[in-house]
């Protein structure tokens, strides 16, 4: 019976810390502090290519036999490509979030004036409550910080409107971007990749918004040797895709 007994409880154990990586727990209790607010060394800029999100969650929903959860990135309307994830206030070996629980609110004002960067009103609540509260900035700041940041970046032209999916080599998606950002060099960009598609372009920046080496972002790069780049939704896809 003790065994018995001991057995449910390490099932449970086990069941509760599965709840918790897969971000299932109560948000108290994966929202704790990890970090000071101000306290970080550099900044790395995400880049997501907003239609492998959307082709991913399309997957998702097919292989569960569901429907997608509406999401205001993939319905349709504007035509999303590289889209801003978040700027991320770094350590040189991992970095801080959650640094202020609960954060501080943002107005509604603020959150509408970040769309034209990022896909989604629930996204800009989300970058300021776990990475934005580490910056030491106000919301204000810390989001004004994020468009200068953007706006230091030129999308290479090959990826604008992209209209049809195509397959490219990690390697080849960082070149262009050196070469469209003749500022940039090869250690202070990463081009990241699921198992599938290129997810994300990363870029690491001082608190200057110079740029600058990130080897933790480079050494967690993408090592697929060809990944695909879906079309921007409602742009001209291809029929049978790669």
């Amino acid at each position: 019976m003790v065994a018995r007994s001991l057995g449910r409880g390490l099932q449970s154990a086990v069941f509760l810390s599965a709840l918790l990586l897969i971000g299932l727990a109560p948000a108290a209790a994966r929202q704790r502090p990890h970090g000071e607010s101000g306290k970080f060394d550099f900044y790395l800029l995400s880049l997501s290519w907003s239609p492998s999100y959307c082709d991913s969650v399309q997957e998702r929903a097919s292989g569960h036999r569901t429907e997608a959860r509406p999401d205001q990135q993939c319905a349709g309307g504007r035509p999303y490509d590289f889209v801003v994830h978040g700027l991320w206030p770094q350590y040189e070996r991992g970095f801080p979030s959650w640094c202020q629980v609960p954060a501080p609110r943002i107005p509604r004002t603020l959150v509408d004036s970040m769309l034209d960067l990022m896909p989604s009103p629930r996204l800009v609540f989300h970058e300021w409550d776990r990475h934005g509260t580490c910056s030491g900035l106000s919301a204000q700041d810390f989001f004004a910080a994020m468009r200068q940041a953007r706006g230091a970046i030129k999308i290479p032209e090959a990826y604008a409107n992209l209209e049809q999916p195509i397959m490219v080599a990690p390697g080849e998606v960082a070149e262009n971007f050196l070469k469209a950002n003749p500022q940039l060099s090869r250690d202070e960009i990463a081009v990241a990749c699921d198992r599938k598609w290129l997810t994300e372009v990363r870029i690491c920046m001082g608190k200057d918004f110079a740029f600058r080496k990130c080897p933790g972002a480079v050494e967690k790069a993408c090592r697929r040797d060809r990944v695909i780049m879906p079309a921007v939704r409602g742009g001209k896809q291809a029929d049978n895709g790669i």
